[in-house]
């Protein structure tokens, strides 16, 4: 098992831009990103990377990117073989590094659910609704929607993201722009709950960016990741439990055990929650090599 890696620096040269689990080189007109071992959960990173984790999902990503044809995508190279020095060839980049196109980020988290989990529980339980869309009264936990829906939040680079409503989302960026990234963003969600469903997977809900680039519209970031994702294995799933889960819910779910407050410094994560963890998003990376290799 390759080493954890925590922190990136290129020949003593920091990253422009470090995220929760990212950091991203800037060139000009494109961008290095790579994916660390970094963990956040409630938006607070933890000490502990996971191993692998960066670059099981830098290959999940590539692949669904490579699969959602009716979509342009950010991806120029992923080979770190043909990157641009200083970073061409470098081990430490290897498995868990793209060059991409610099997009202009439409600063909107492009949020879609099928199913009724998380926060969207909480504020369906309080309120009705998510992200001011009302849905029927008496829903449970776990529950199918009768079509997904799309509940945009803020894209915060520090600290918690928070609902919006589709109007709020209009206010931001105009209508035609939100009407699309909206269709792009529920269009993309079908296509991959139906490839998964074949493989006896419930995506349950996931989210997106996209960016600007000659005023088109590309999917920028990540792609249907264990990090940006709920998946459920079908055979267990039951109405009105929290479902087994094969992504960051095992971590959250862990922590609800714990006194902790969601505020930094994260508590110490055991080593049988880290490998756990791990082994997780490994299969779902087998599945989505599966579903790959039968298209």
């Amino acid at each position: 098992m390759k080493n954890t890696l925590i922190e990136v620096n290129v020949n003593e040269r920091k990253p422009d831009y470090t995220g929760k689990v990212r950091e991203i080189f800037d060139l000009g007109n494109e961008l290095i990103i790579v994916a660390t071992d970094r963990l956040s959960a409630f938006d607070v990173v933890f000490a502990e990377g996971i191993p692998e984790k960066g670059i099981i999902l830098t290959e999940i990503s590539n692949l669904w990117f490579s699969m959602l044809g009716f979509i342009d995508n950010h991806i120029i190279e992923t080979d770190v073989e043909k990157f641009p020095e200083p970073f061409k060839g470098l081990d430490e980049l290897s498995g868990r590094s793209v060059l991409v196109k610099k997009a202009d980020r439409i600063d909107v988290e492009c949020i879609v659910r099928g199913y009724l989990a998380g926060s969207g529980f909480k504020d369906y339980t309080n309120t009705g609704m998510i992200s001011g869309t009302k849905l029927p009264p008496g829903l449970k936990l776990a529950q199918r929607l009768s079509e997904p829906i799309f509940t945009p939040s803020t894209k915060a680079d520090t600290g918690h993201d928070e609902n919006i409503t589709k109007g709020d989302v209009i206010d931001m960026i105009g209508p035609d722009l939100s009407r699309k990234i909206e269709e792009l963003s529920l269009k993309i969600y079908n296509f991959a709950h139906e490839k998964m469903a074949k493989e006896g997977i419930i995506l349950a809900d996931t989210k997106f960016e996209f960016g600007l680039v000659d005023n088109e519209v590309i999917l920028i970031d990540e792609a249907l990741t264990p990090d940006s994702s709920r998946f459920w294995p079908m055979e267990s799933y039951e109405v009105g439990k929290s479902p087994a889960s094969f992504d960051k819910q095992f971590v959250r779910d862990f922590l609800e055990t714990t006194n902790w407050n969601k505020k930094p410094p994260a508590p110490k994560l055991p080593d049988e929650i880290i490998h756990g963890t791990r082994n997780k998003y490994r299969s779902i990376l087998e599945i989505i090599r599966k579903i790959k290799s039968d298209k």
